[in-house]
């Protein structure tokens, strides 16, 4: 803190125009402060500004920047289970289609020529499930033709440990408790006889809808009276395992979304906490300028009147 000495008249002991330029250098050096943390918006700027404030807002940020990361993660894996089960609804629909056809033939009223109409019509939408299996593609993966899987980090523990989340479509799993998640019409699996394949449809052994086309009026196939009853609960336990899997990417979706909105609010809450500890408060570093301005010029004019002292000794040699 500056002392008020003169100095009297000794040599070497300007002390008032020392003093004052000090004040100068101070307010100076405040000025430049306060411009380049309203230039950059910034309150620190280095770590000497604020060696805590810095060390804490560093932290902060890395986590924030995790954690922004885990958001977008979440939303591929969102879309995934989007795709999904829009794809299974479809085929749902065309499922249902195809069983009423069956429904229908399974009428003693029906006669050959309209149960292979009913045959070929199925068999279209058939045709057409097979075509929303092959279309269903994230990432360049096929989803339905049970071999998709895939794992995101969605968030991050206290500790940075990662958080998890995976989406098993492969067939065999046992979290939508069906038998093979698998949706091609020529699906096929080894077989209880030695040396054969059966087609698998579904989760459902025998179920091949392919068979749909091979209906004529000399052999009504899976729509014939003796196997009708067969075709019917073969496709109502597939409409069921469909069901079951869309309700897994169901289940997964909801703790998505849930994961989302939490991730969403700890990311404008950390953006609050870095802007409190980093950013300028424009309005007080506004003010602290304009007072630091003041003693500028003020130092200025004492740096002046104080370097006149010396003139009034010199009075004395002439």
């Amino acid at each position: 803190m500056p002392t008020a000495i003169s100095g009297g008249s000794r040599i070497r002991t300007n002390t008032p125009a020392e003093n004052a330029y000090n004040a100068l250098q101070a307010s100076s050096n405040n000025i430049a402060l306060r411009q380049l943390r309203l230039s950059t918006g910034k309150r620190i700027n280095t770590a000497a500004d604020d060696v805590a404030g810095y060390i804490t807002s560093r932290a902060l940020m890395a986590r924030n920047g995790g954690l922004q990361a885990a958001l977008k993660a979440a939303g591929e894996a969102l879309n995934v289970t989007a795709i999904g089960q829009d794809a299974l609804d479809n085929i749902n629909s065309l499922l249902t289609q195809i069983k009423d056809s069956a429904s229908l033939a399974s009428s003693g009223a029906m006669g050959t020529d309209e149960k292979v109409a009913l045959a070929k019509g199925a068999y279209r939408l058939a045709q057409q499930i097979q075509f929303v299996v092959d279309s269903t593609v994230f990432g360049g993966k096929q989803l339905l033709q049970g071999a998709f899987s895939g794992s995101w980090v969605i968030g991050y523990y206290a500790n940075n440990n990662l958080l998890s989340i995976g989406i098993d479509l492969t067939t065999g799993n046992a979290d939508f408790n069906v038998a093979g998640n698998n949706f091609n019409l020529n699906a096929t699996s080894a077989a209880t006889a030695p040396g054969g394949n059966t087609n698998v449809f579904a989760g459902v052994t025998g179920l091949n809808l392919e068979s749909l086309n091979n209906v004529s009026e000399t052999n009504l196939g899976i729509f014939s009276s003796s196997q009708i009853s067969l075709t019917l609960a073969s496709l109502a336990t597939a409409l069921n395992n469909v069901n079951k899997v869309a309700s897994y990417l169901g289940g997964i979706q909801v703790r998505i979304n849930s994961q989302e909105e939490l991730l969403k609010s700890q990311i404008t809450n950390y953006n609050a906490a870095i802007s409190r500890i980093q950013d300028a408060d424009v309005a007080n570093e506004q003010l602290e300028l304009v007072k630091a301005q003041f003693l500028q010029q003020a130092s200025l004019i004492s740096l002046a009147q104080a370097n006149q002292q010396p003139q009034a000794f010199l009075q004395l040699f002439r």
